[in-house]
């Protein structure tokens, strides 16, 4: 009787398929966590993060709920399928977390971040990047003889392409707010 030759996980309809069910591709997400604002909470989620070697691309946390002392932090962060679902189950055991939302596959959201931009520059530089900001709807929130003080907000990446633009005429300081995001609709 001749030995079957069975190529290990050749094939995805075998019987033998042996190949591993996990992804090893890293994808961005935005997670909306509902917690009691009270102190130590937020240590405790970003703990979490650290502690574990997560990283965080943004962070933003506000009280959102006045009587119930409650705050929504968002975070946006980097993993395989596997590591995110192992960030959102361990969110969910830490006590004073009420609620943890993947707004990346729960569907459509809508995510804004603010930025101040102070631009360097006189003469044909100065009126370039006046010119870029009313293009991309930036606000003039304080002007000197040497500089401006831009605000922008939109999506990050809006305001990575506006510094990008800015950066050849004198860009000098960038300060960011984080991701804010909500879920679309009901």
């Amino acid at each position: 009787m001749s030995a079957l030759h069975i190529k290990k996980g050749s094939n995805k309809h075998s019987a033998y398929n042996l190949r591993p069910n996990f992804s090893d591709v890293t994808e961005k997400h935005t997670l909306a966590i509902l917690v009691d604002n009270e102190a130590g909470v937020l240590a405790r989620v970003i703990g979490l993060f650290s502690g574990r070697g997560y990283n965080i691309e943004s962070l933003t946390v506000a009280e959102v709920d006045h009587t119930g002392h409650l705050s929504r932090i968002t975070i946006v962060t980097t993993g395989t399928p596997q590591v995110i679902e192992q960030i959102k189950a361990q969110l969910g055991r830490i006590v004073p977390v009420h609620k943890v939302h993947d707004l990346t596959v729960e569907g459509p959201f809508v995510e804004r971040e603010l930025a101040l931009l102070k631009v360097e520059g006189s003469g044909e530089k100065r009126v370039e990047a006046l010119r870029l900001a009313d293009i991309f709807r930036a606000h003039v929130v304080d002007s000197t003889l040497e500089s401006f003080v831009f605000q922008l907000t939109g999506a990050p990446d809006k305001i990575d392409a506006f510094a990008d633009l800015m950066r050849p005429l004198g860009l000098q300081e960038i300060a960011r707010t984080g991701v804010a995001a909500l879920s679309r609709g009901l």
